[in-house]
């Protein structure tokens, strides 16, 4: 695929889970984002997506069972993979980009061996966390609590210094190893490049660590956390100057899109 045909003005990027998606709330995504978003649209360009840590196959099941009604235009899967949504409504990946992060990341897990293993070892004599592979490299771990998952990243961090290409992303008590030049923010800039946009009309909100990599002036210029974020995320999307929303999750979403966009407002 060479990227999308329609012509875009502004790109608005969403993380799904615990962002704009609430599974404790009915609905999990409030119906003003969609009111809102068609607003939107009447006045810009638009060309809106999900970007999250979830597969392609996860995400098509969420925005199934959320009941979208409306289809994003692309999707970030997996914080790395890039899928545009065709005229037809068919999922099509961006070839040159996916094809090229898997080949890095899979030279980079074979050249990093050792080290990935001294860090398992680490992970597996010192915690009770899980390591997690997937057809014979590492595709990350799983913690008992968040306080277990923040001392094993601050032991990795000590190891790390000897492959500086080798990276992760947090979630919670969950962490996926990667390649530090993709992820949610490099992807997102992929996805700016192929409107022909830069980061000045990016929007991006999340509320996680692994959110930060897009929560970053190189790759969007509108930055913003929902209510619920973790206080490092609200932190670091204050010193950017960002906007930190007071409503939670999807009314946040909201909230921060209507500090950008006021226009956009009822």
């Amino acid at each position: 695929m060479s990227g999308p045909a329609k012509k875009v003005t502004r790109v608005l990027a969403f993380d799904f889970d615990g962002t704009l998606h609430d599974p404790a709330a009915q609905p999990a995504v409030p119906s003003g984002f969609f009111e809102l978003l068609v607003r939107l649209r009447q006045e810009h360009a638009l060309g809106w997506g999900i970007n999250t840590g979830r597969s392609l196959e996860h995400v098509l099941e969420g925005l199934n069972e959320s009941r979208f009604p409306l289809q994003p235009d692309w999707v970030v899967a997996r914080e790395r993979e890039i899928y545009f949504c065709s005229s037809g409504g068919c999922w099509q990946p961006l070839d040159d980009w996916n094809r090229t992060c898997e080949q890095q990341i899979h030279e980079l897990f074979k050249r990093a061996g050792k080290l990935l293993g001294a860090m398992r070892h680490l992970v597996e004599q010192s915690t009770v966390a899980k390591w997690i592979a997937m057809d014979g490299e590492p595709a990350g771990l799983i913690a008992r609590t968040d306080e277990e998952m923040a001392w094993i990243v601050d032991q990795l961090q000590g190891l790390a210094s000897a492959e500086p290409l080798l990276s992760w992303q947090r979630n919670s008590i969950y962490l996926r190893f990667g390649h530090r030049d993709f992820q949610k923010g490099s992807s997102l800039s992929e996805v700016a490049r192929h409107y022909a946009l830069d980061a000045s009309a990016c929007f991006a909100i999340g509320d996680s660590y692994n959110d930060l990599t897009m929560l970053d002036a190189r790759h969007a210029r509108m930055i913003a956390c929902p209510g619920n974020a973790l206080a490092d995320v609200k932190q670091h999307v204050t010193a950017v100057g960002g906007y930190v929303a007071h409503a939670a999750h999807g009314a946040g979403v909201i909230e921060a899109l209507e500090h950008f966009f006021p226009g956009s407002r009822r």
